[in-house]
């Protein structure tokens, strides 16, 4: 238990340490000082930087799936779970600001291990999304022309610059549920006037 918890200490430090001074310019030596252990207990649990930084990607969106699935599961119309989906990630954006960060950040960088991260793990991620939209065209909801896989980046890059509001210098005063409801809605329902 006591291993586990330097464990997440040291990923929860990463966390910081990398949306405040970016990957490339933090030092092994940072995370160890964020979270108050010796630089040598890092290589007890990870190889280096990069590890964590998989690590971080890994264990934080692994976390993000198993929230969002839970809802899901519990309800089956899809305009309903685009929304819970779309309110959730918002929700865990606004709250776990480095988080956000990083991933705004360290997802485009086009280092082979993030590129094979992002090409594998963070997909599984996206294609709840996808599913949804299958969910939704099987149901007769959602339009046929429309491609899964294209949605589900439409939405993901929608949500990525909506979660940038309540970082500096912007720092809007929105609540995740009324950036959520915007999102949403302009997705499910477009931004033109319904005509009679």
């Amino acid at each position: 238990m006591k291993s586990l918890n330097k464990h997440v200490k040291i990923i929860n430090a990463a966390t910081k340490v990398f949306a405040k001074k970016g990957f490339f310019n933090a030092r092994i030596s940072d995370i160890a000082k964020e979270a108050k252990v010796a630089d040598g207990t890092i290589y007890l649990y990870f190889n280096n930087k990069f590890d964590i930084l998989v690590s971080v990607f890994e264990e934080e969106v692994s976390n993000m799936i198993n929230q969002i699935n839970k809802l899901l599961v519990q309800e089956t119309d899809s305009k309903k779970k685009l929304g819970i989906f779309i309110t959730k990630h918002l929700s865990m954006m606004k709250k776990n600001r480095n988080l956000a960060e990083v991933i705004q950040i360290e997802l485009r960088q086009s280092n082979k291990v993030i590129k094979n991260y992002r090409n594998n793990t963070f997909v599984e991620y996206l294609d709840i999304i996808a599913t949804i939209v299958k969910q939704g065209q099987e149901q007769g909801v959602f339009r046929e022309d429309i491609d899964p896989d294209i949605v589900k980046r439409v939405v993901f890059g929608a949500l990525d610059e909506a979660a940038r509001v309540w970082s500096p210098p912007i720092s809007l005063k929105h609540t995740a549920e009324e950036m959520a409801d915007q999102v949403t809605s302009v997705f499910l329902s477009g931004m033109l006037v319904a005509k009679d």
